[in-house]
Formats: C-alpha cells, sequence, structure tokens
C-alpha cells in the first residue's frame, strides 16, 4: 500500500495525509467486493473463508500494513462471548502486579472497562488516528497484550510466521452451545435508535451451524489455534473456559508462568493468585460502577453498552435458553467438524 512506497521518516505531514487517504480508499475497495450477507443485526462480509464485520476487516487490512511483532508480544486470541472480558482482565492484571497492587484504589480495572483498557488489535487499527484509543501500538510498553478475535490465519502475511514462532498466545475457547447462546444476547442487546434486536434464537441457531456468525466458521477459529498448539506448545497456551471456571487458581497460575511472570513462592503463600482470581470474577468485575452503565461503543446507528459484556458467564447457561433439539443440532454439527482433531468441546 502507499503507507509502504515511501520512506516515512521522509515524508511530510501533508504527504502522510495523503497516503493515509489512499490506504483507505484502497481499504474501502477491497471491503466493499467482499461477499455480504446480512444477519445478526448487522452485515457481515466473507474475508478469506470468515465471517467478520466490515469494520473491523478494515481494521484487520490496515493492520496488514502497520503491525510491527515484538519478540514478547502476548496474543490474547479467542472467538466472540468465550472469556474475552475476562481474559484481559486476568492478564492485565497478572502482567502487571508489581506495578499496580490489587488492594489499592488506583487499579486501573477499578476505573477503565476491561475491554477499554486493553483494546482489540481490530479495534485500534479501524481508525489510525481515533484519539479515544491508545495512540500507538509502538508505545505501549512491553510486554505488550495484544487481544484479537482474529483466526490465526489472518494475522499480517510478513508477521504471521513471527508471532507463531516468538509471541505468546493464549487461546481460550468455550462449550459451543454456551459461546453461541452468549453470542445471541449480546448481538440481541445492539440497540438502534433505542430499540432492541428482535432476532430470534432458532434463526441464529440455523445460522451458526452453517459457520454464519462473527468470526465463523466457530470450529474453524477453534482448530487453528489448536493445531497451532499441538505444532508449537511452548508458544501457544491453549485453554478451555470451563476448565478454568472449575479450577481458576490453578489456571491463574499456570498462566502467569507461561506469560513469563510466574508467582514467587511468598506470593504463593501470601494467597497473590487467590486475590488475582476474586479482583477479576466475574462479581467483581459486574459490580464496578465503570462497567455497570453508559455506552462502550457507537458505531453510526448501533450502540453497544458496557454492561453487555457481563451477562452470566455461567457454564451450561444454554439449558436455560434452548431446547435439547437445538442443543443436540450444535453438538452433532462440532462432533463432524472437530472430528479426527484430537479437540473435544
Amino acid at each position: 500500500m502507499a503507507a509502504q512506497a515511501k520512506d516515512e521518516s521522509a515524508a511530510t505531514p501533508s504527504e502522510e495525509r495523503q497516503e493515509e487517504e489512499e490506504d483507505t480508499n484502497i481499504i474501502n475497495a477491497v471491503v466493499s467486493k467482499l461477499p455480504t450477507r446480512q444477519g445478526w443485526s448487522q452485515s457481515l462480509v466473507l474475508y478469506k473463508n470468515y465471517w467478520i464485520n466490515p469494520l473491523f476487516v478494515q481494521g484487520i487490512l490496515r493492520l496488514h500494513t502497520t503491525f510491527k511483532p515484538r519478540h514478547d508480544d502476548i496474543i490474547l486470541a479467542s472467538n466472540p462471548k468465550c472469556g474475552t472480558t475476562w481474559m484481559k482482565a486476568l492478564t492485565f492484571t497478572i502482567t502487571n502486579r508489581s506495578r499496580y497492587e490489587l488492594g489499592n484504589n488506583d487499579h486501573p480495572l477499578l476505573s477503565r472497562h476491561p475491554q477499554e483498557l486493553v483494546p482489540s488489535l481490530e479495534i485500534f487499527h479501524r481508525h489510525k488516528n481515533d484519539d479515544s484509543l491508545i495512540n500507538s501500538l509502538e508505545a505501549l510498553p512491553s510486554p505488550r497484550l495484544l487481544p484479537t478475535h482474529m483466526p490465526l490465519s489472518l494475522f499480517p502475511p510478513l508477521s504471521s510466521s513471527s508471532i507463531a514462532a516468538s509471541a505468546r498466545i493464549v487461546y481460550v475457547c468455550r462449550e459451543p452451545k454456551d459461546a453461541f447462546v452468549s453470542l445471541w444476547h449480546f448481538v440481541s442487546k445492539y440497540r438502534r435508535g433505542g430499540e432492541h434486536s428482535t432476532d430470534n434464537l432458532e434463526s441464529a441457531l440455523d445460522m451458526f451451524i452453517q459457520g454464519f456468525s462473527p468470526y465463523g466458521p466457530f470450529w474453524d477459529h477453534c482448530l487453528e489455534y489448536w493445531r497451532q498448539s499441538i505444532s508449537s506448545p511452548d508458544n501457544i497456551l491453549f485453554l478451555k473456559y470451563e476448565d478454568m471456571m472449575s479450577e481458576p487458581v490453578k489456571h491463574v497460575v499456570r498462566l502467569a508462568t507461561f506469560l513469563g511472570v510466574p508467582f514467587s513462592v511468598k506470593e504463593e503463600e501470601d494467597g497473590v493468585p487467590e486475590e488475582v482470581v476474586r479482583f477479576c470474577s466475574f462479581d467483581n468485575l459486574s459490580s464496578i460502577r465503570v462497567n455497570k452503565s453508559g455506552e462502550f461503543v457507537r458505531v453510526q446507528d448501533r450502540v453497544v453498552d458496557k454492561s453487555s459484556f457481563f451477562r452470566k458467564g455461567v457454564v451450561g447457561d444454554w439449558v436455560n435458553h434452548m431446547s435439547e433439539e437445538m442443543g443436540t443440532k450444535i453438538d452433532r454439527v462440532m462432533e463432524e467438524k472437530l472430528k479426527g482433531s484430537g479437540l473435544v468441546l
């Protein structure tokens, strides 16, 4: 793209603006030609076999020309509604515990939503000069926490090999039925002109098992990271949401070790891992004022509220929203799609 054609250090402000406009025009042209399908209260486009919000595809394409990986980057990846907010809070708290003590009132998670404190790569790069987000990834101290819903195959071509070889990747998957129900509830909270979405659960289920959902197909997304975790176990930690919920302290200790900031013997004796679990628990995070009200983002006529990121987080909650027959539909598709991979969801 234009931004790569010239020496940026020699470009004048006007030349940089022109290059940015040219990049934007190229990106918009690419996105406009992608197959489009309506659903999930928004239109999605098919980009390299994945259905993604066109605004996020813009972010991914911009990422391809601007992202500069570091050897100590920490990638936090997941399908939507698979514990992303919880993982952002956990990793931020673990990696910054020497800087921010959990008992202090100035801890950033008490004043900023986890989704704002650790913004996703796609959102960050959607608008290059968006002052409401971090001004530059280059300004972030190492190790950087870089959350994303991108499948591994959509990382920038020139850096994907570096990411797979050196960066630490934490991937969280979730039982598909619970993930689907959580996704449906989240999308149904998109407000358009003050109204809630009326998409019904049955039609959403049909789309989901067809592979048509945000960042879907769900199973392909999981399989990319699963296979990478098998071939590069030192670089990718593949976690299951249900396992983390059943033994949170054990997995927090494991996570800290993988991230290169293991708990000391004294910290474990003092109960620091348990305090991290308590501080980042659903009950605690959802009760913090900054997470209970206000808008997280407004895009055109749609609004996502901060509270929509905290619904229940309960394992097995799908039984309260779907029939056994509907659950069986998802189970059969997952069994077929994951067959022979060794991955069981």
